[in-house]
């Protein structure tokens, strides 16, 4: 070997927090997104990361150019999650809970004093969120920090004080009490009701169903009243309420929906319920629930009862 000859040295594996960091996508643009694709908006995703709209569009083409592909098809001053869109938001929320989960693990006093509330996406947005500023005005001094949960397993993994979940939760949670009946019933939008016309459940026949996760899947209610071997003239599968109710108001089709969610579209007339309320079904499927280790200081059980409150009260 000559005297000027250099030995390779062998490749170093590469640290994975180096390797981690490298694939890692702006952190700034990541959380516009969630915020956005949690409110199903652009507008109330900025309003709660306290920034406009345009910079919450901004970082979501940055996030997209950075991916290569895009997470929300824009049109007609609308953004609505691409299937790519919806997968990514499911991963980012699930990532986001282990952080903030480990984060409290380690740094209890990060939540002194802040009283945690989670819920489904959907309900959050459409009913909770929007009467939160009366609890609010009424105690100054509360803090509240709004989390999401995608289903109830995470009811006993979830960090929370109180939770509001959808659907029965599992035996081995405890502290768990009913807290509102839903009305589910088909809604659309005015036009497509003329269109198809609508009167009876056997006409959904000539309708798009509109298919997301609620208490009561179309099988099982067109069951519940004579029409099992209905076959709709299209379907559509969405992954949240908001984006099924969304898609009913544009006119894609018909959604099985209660008040709960849907009473800004019906009381501005946006969505209607063309078999009235003959062809509903009641069911409980909000049930609050108070965490094991709960230890939200005096705002928790005041919360309670405002939480209480509003559910009694008509939308």
């Amino acid at each position: 070997m000559g005297a000027n000859a250099k030995i390779s040295a062998p490749d170093e594996p590469q640290s994975p927090a180096r390797g981690v960091r490298s694939a890692l996508p702006p952190l700034r643009a990541l959380l516009a997104f969630e915020a956005a694709a949690r409110h199903g908006s652009f507008r109330q995703g900025a309003e709660e990361l306290g920034v406009t709209p345009s910079a919450v569009s901004h970082h979501v083409q940055q996030l997209e150019a950075f991916l290569g592909v895009e997470l929300f098809q824009r049109h007609a001053g609308r953004a609505v999650l691409t299937h790519a869109g919806q997968t990514y938001a499911q991963e980012i929320e699930r990532a986001l809970g282990i952080i903030s989960g480990a984060t409290g693990l380690v740094a209890p006093q990060a939540r002194t004093g802040r009283l945690v509330i989670a819920s489904g996406p959907s309900f959050a947005a459409k009913w909770l969120q929007p009467r939160l500023p009366e609890f609010l005005r009424a105690h100054p001094g509360a803090r509240i920090r709004l989390s999401t949960l995608s289903g109830r397993a995470e009811l006993e993994s979830a960090r929370f004080d109180i939770a509001i979940a959808y659907g029965r939760p599992p035996d081995t949670v405890e502290h768990v009490e009913p807290l509102l009946v839903e009305r589910l019933r088909p809604l659309c939008s005015p036009a497509f009701a003329a269109s198809a016309n609508l009167r009876h459940p056997v006409d959904l026949r000539r309708a798009t169903l509109i298919h997301s996760v609620n208490a009561l899947t179309w099988t099982e209610y067109l069951r519940g009243f004579g029409q099992a071997d209905l076959q709709p003239a299209n379907e559509l599968w969405l992954d949240r309420s908001t984006m099924a109710i969304e898609a009913a108001v544009s006119g894609l089709g018909v959604v099985l929906e209660s008040e709960i969610l849907a009473a800004e579209e019906l009381r501005d007339g946006r969505l209607v319920a063309p078999f009235g309320t003959e062809f509903q079904v009641e069911t409980t499927s909000y049930y609050l629930v108070r965490s094991g280790s709960y230890r939200s200081g005096p705002y928790g059980r005041l919360f309670e009862s405002w939480l209480r409150e509003a559910a009694r009260t008509p939308a």
